[in-house]
């Protein structure tokens, strides 16, 4: 007697509200979903938080991430995304109401300061931000998702920008390569020269960043 093949049954995986995957995406599209704000004109906010950099420019090497975001209110493609964390974090446990910060509005306030020393190549004109206050527990779920989903250039090949300074007679590190293709923070300059020219870390650049937008 032959005996009719019957079909497998494929194995679907019921939807977890509270898997940690789908708690970062709702944290990462409610940023995603927030207004955009011009980097040269932030007002004081309280709050911890997770936040996106776009960059709009003409610094050539950057052209097609620069046209991804040439609706500067509704830009696609960040060029980093970071997140900040209130110091000594939530105090009294889980429940505990965080003390009053503004660890968000000063991080970003960092970072424009950082492209504002790099005036030979940036303009603080050219950037705007997207910014989220989110619970602490969930601000690093929402970064980790937001830098694997878009693999934002200054996070990656281009590391450093979210860099401090390590301080009088910390300096034997190699400079990084942001500030290589970036020059102007006074610190950095006190790093450690690398060994690779910048037309090199340039044609980097250009190359990762076609990658990305071929992938999408």
């Amino acid at each position: 007697m032959i005996r009719a093949n019957r079909p497998s049954l494929s194995v679907v995986l019921p939807f977890n509200p509270l898997d940690k995957r789908n708690l970062a995406s709702s944290v990462a599209q409610a940023m995603l979903g927030s207004p955009a704000h011009p980097m040269d004109n932030l007002a004081p906010f309280s709050g911890a938080g997770i936040y996106a950099i776009y960059y709009c420019g003409k610094f050539r090497p950057y052209k097609s991430l620069a046209q991804k975001n040439s609706n500067n209110a509704d830009p696609k493609r960040p060029i980093y995304v970071g997140k900040a964390i209130p110091a000594g974090g939530r105090k009294g446990g889980a429940f505990a109401d965080p003390a009053p910060s503004k660890a968000l509005f000063n991080r970003l306030k960092e970072h424009t300061d950082s492209i504002k020393s790099a005036q030979s190549t940036l303009k603080i004109q050219d950037f705007v931000c997207r910014f989220l206050v989110v619970d602490d527990i969930w601000i690093p779920l929402g970064e980790s998702l937001m830098i694997a989903k878009f693999s934002p250039l200054w996070n990656s090949l281009l590391d450093g920008f979210g860099n401090h300074d390590p301080g009088r007679g910390r300096h034997q590190g190699l400079r990084p390569r942001w500030d290589v293709v970036h020059p102007g923070r006074p610190w950095a300059m006190n790093c450690q020269e690398r060994g690779e020219a910048l037309a090199d870390i340039l044609r980097d650049v250009e190359n990762y960043l076609a990658n990305i937008m071929m992938a999408e």
